[in-house]
């Protein structure tokens, strides 16, 4: 056959659809429990009430864009305070190494928005079109009545549960109840029905038609985790050296020379990844275990040891071959990176605690004014002019009062007040513009640059904080 007969090999393959067959134990149930966890955080948190008062929203949990604060039940977030945020999310990164350092891909397999959505997915079809072996027949018949049926009715609820996502999503950015209400009566923003409509369409397809295809090519993570995993990890692995050579037994049957594996393909067909875990670890394991559930059930009913199928480090491999004991789970757990990773985690949360307790009710931010730098007034005096941002972060209005603080002397105004105080409501920033003035030939006006500290104090309250700055004068 000459070269131009040879038809070129295709780099993409048609995706078949997978029906993972529903299973009973230890893994499912756990996995059963944080579906529900997660998805009732999800779904309730935005309906949780927090009263912070008249003047602030009563929802627990708010991230609210238009005033650019965060709020946390008794929290609050500013902007300038968003190393908060960043710490949080050095936290989550660092907790997903440690994770993965430790027990594989468990956060693919037990916790991540894809695993959980196409989970209750799965559940959805099961509950309309049967287990694994119905749903095989169903996809592979021809068009009836009865496949419409069906198919409609799983289309429709897995529809309802992504309207559901979307919605409550957006209900996190503003006041949950008022929205809902606006939404109902078509009164909401666009934005808010753009965004709905965006997750709706992307938690139906990702979850009911996508699935595997999504952690498998559109997920960094399988590629990322190889840098995260050691020996020592605990993966899920296939004892071949208990189960080959592998072939078909009946319970009370007795195979010279053949391993425990009966080659019943339970383990393949309850992976919602669609893979065989008996040709060793693959990328698109997720690490979710329901492939133990099935094959420990298989070995219950033949008489066989269980775990063929189990979490198992690659150290724990090749001493279980040579007949000796596998190391402790905790030893496995407890190992310098994990260790390294813990430690990290632990600092920049304690570091996160100790700067929520320790930051003041009050904020200041000073910008001297530049141009110019300094005015020389009539009397010969001269004046520098400073823009003072205050930030009261209290739930009430507030009365600030105004001073500085200099090895030299210097004197202070404020712009539209005779007095040195200033009102600013509550959660609110105000910029008021202060002068400090330097008399005719006193060092300061001479010198030229003073330093000073301005001062900001509330009114029957021992709260306070200060700002260092500049004064400059002519530089005789």
């Amino acid at each position: 056959m000459s070269s131009e007969e040879i038809e070129p090999q295709s780099l993409y393959a048609k995706r078949e659809p997978i029906f993972p067959r529903r299973v009973q134990g230890a893994f499912r149930n756990l996995k059963w429990f944080l579906m529900a966890f997660t998805l009732g955080i999800y779904y309730i948190t935005p309906w949780i009430r927090w009263d912070r008062g008249p003047s602030l929203p009563d929802q627990a949990v708010l991230i609210d864009m238009a005033n650019r604060r965060f709020f946390f039940f008794m929290i609050e977030i500013w902007p300038h305070e968003f190393y908060f945020v960043a710490g949080l999310l050095i936290m989550a990164g660092l907790g997903l190494f440690l994770f993965t350092s430790a027990a594989g891909r468990v956060w693919c397999g037990y916790a991540c928005p894809q695993t959980v959505w196409t989970d209750l997915f799965i559940l959805v079809e099961r509950w309309v079109e049967g287990d694994r072996n119905a749903r095989l027949r169903l996809h592979r018949s021809k068009w009836n009545a009865e496949k419409v049926r069906k198919t409609a009715t799983k289309w429709s609820a897995w529809l309802l549960i992504a309207i559901a996502t979307g919605g409550a999503w957006v209900f996190y950015f503003t006041d949950a109840p008022t929205l809902a209400v606006n939404l109902v009566t078509g009164q909401a923003h666009p934005v808010a029905y753009l965004t709905i409509l965006v997750l709706t369409a992307t938690t139906f397809f990702f979850g009911g038609f996508f699935r595997e295809q999504i952690c498998i090519y559109a997920c960094p993570w399988p590629r990322i985790q190889a840098a995260m995993i050691d020996e020592d990890t605990l993966t899920i692995n296939y004892r071949h050296w208990r189960g080959e050579p592998r072939g078909k037994l009946q319970k009370g049957e007795v195979a010279a020379g053949q391993g425990d594996c009966i080659d019943c393909m339970a383990c393949v067909n309850v992976c919602p990844m669609g893979i065989d875990i008996r040709n060793g670890q693959q990328m698109a394991c997720i690490t979710c275990g329901l492939c133990i559930d099935a094959c420990n059930d298989v070995m219950d009913r033949i008489g066989k040891p269980r775990d063929l199928i189990g979490y198992m480090a690659l150290t724990d491999e090749v001493a279980e071959q040579g007949g000796k004991e596998p190391k402790s789970v905790w030893k496995h757990v407890l190992r310098p990176r994990t260790i390294m990773y813990s430690t990290l985690w632990s600092a920049v949360g304690i570091g996160l605690v100790v700067a929520l307790f320790l930051r003041s009710d009050i904020d200041m931010n000073v910008t001297p004014v530049r141009n110019p730098t300094f005015v020389t007034l009539s009397d010969g005096a001269i004046r520098n002019t400073y823009d003072v941002r205050l930030l009261n972060k209290q739930g009430q209005d507030a009365t600030f009062y105004l001073s500085l603080t200099s090895d030299k002397a210097l004197q202070i105004s404020l712009e539209g007040t005779n007095d040195l105080t200033v009102t600013v409501k509550a959660n609110e920033q105000q910029t008021q513009r202060v002068y400090v003035i330097a008399a005719p030939n006193s060092p300061a006006a001479k010198a030229d640059r003073t330093d000073l500290r301005l001062w900001v104090e509330q009114e029957g309250s021992s709260n306070r904080t200060y700002h260092d700055t500049i004064f400059n004068g002519k530089g005789e």
